[in-house]
């Protein structure tokens, strides 16, 4: 009877305190330079001296140890310190931006939680690529880009100083146009452009820090395939290879051009059959005389 007791009385104090929890606010937005407190606290499961680290992820995936055996790693010295309750940082950058995990273990228990701070930053003027010329039917892409926004910007692009609706087919007066609009990574792209396209076109980043910012405009001119250009051109190339053949020809024929070297004939050896009076010299004995003409 006691130890049914007991287990149940158990089983209410480990629901009540949640065994090894750790707790945080699992998002923080600050603006850059200001100082913020990461918060990370835990249940009294662990102790009363557990053992604390924290360790940063950085949008790359790159990680860091930026707090352990009670002291701060040595990129973070001077910039952060342990505070009641969590994490302080004195001031913060973009580089800051990205994932922190506060881990407790103590008494043989364990936990883990994860912050994600999200460093403020207004977009800087976007870097785009917009061509000035191109040929009807070809598949033509602009660009847009801010490197600084925290959080990634957003983008927008204008025709005329008009924006372009991001699907064109839900309105009425871009319904011909055949665009396609990402507006995370700031493409625009025309699968196949016609001269309706042609127009001045900018492009603009935001991300609800600061003022949107607008790139520089350019017009791109969309021109028809010019046909009677790349026949002229193949007939150039045609006459060129010809003239280059009855040069080659005339050369030859005049001698202008080297011979090829004539192999001499190899030669050969003949053999003559000795004479019989230069096989006796008289002794009795014979000696064998022979001869090779080459």
């Amino acid at each position: 009877m006691w130890t049914f007791v007991f287990v149940c009385l158990s089983i209410s104090v480990t629901g009540l305190h949640g065994a090894f929890t750790v707790t945080v606010n699992p998002s923080v937005k600050v603006k850059e330079n200001e100082g913020v407190d990461l918060k990370c606290s835990y249940t009294a499961d662990f102790g009363a001296s557990p053992r604390i680290e924290w360790k940063f992820k950085d949008l790359k995936g790159s990680q860091v140890l930026i707090y352990l055996e009670n002291k701060p790693s040595a990129q973070y010295i001077g910039r952060i310190a342990m505070v009641e309750g969590g994490l302080r940082f004195n001031k913060v950058t973009r580089a800051d931006t990205g994932d922190y995990d506060c881990e407790v273990s103590g008494n043989s228990g364990y936990g883990e939680n994860t912050i994600k701070l999200t460093v403020l930053v207004p977009p800087s003027k976007p870097v785009s690529r917009i061509p000035s010329s191109v040929t009807t039917g070809s598949n033509v892409r602009l660009t847009c880009y801010d490197a600084d926004g925290s959080p990634p910007s957003t983008y927008r692009w204008y025709k005329e100083n008009t924006p372009l609706p991001e699907d064109p087919s839900k309105f009425p007066s871009f319904k011909n146009l055949t665009y396609k609009m990402n507006v995370f990574n700031g493409n625009l792209e025309f699968p196949s452009v016609s001269k309706l396209d042609t127009g001045s076109y900018f492009c603009e980043a935001s991300n609800g820090e600061g003022s949107p910012q607008r790139g520089d405009t350019v017009n791109m001119e969309v021109r028809d395939v010019n046909v009677g250009g790349i026949v002229a051109g193949v007939i150039v190339a045609f006459l060129a290879v010809g003239l280059l053949l009855f040069a080659l020809w005339f050369a030859s024929k005049k001698g202008y051009l080297p011979k090829k070297a004539e192999s001499k004939p190899k030669q050969q050896a003949v053999y003559i059959q000795p004479r019989a009076d230069d096989m006796d010299d008289g002794d009795g004995e014979f000696r064998q005389k022979s001869s090779f003409i080459v």
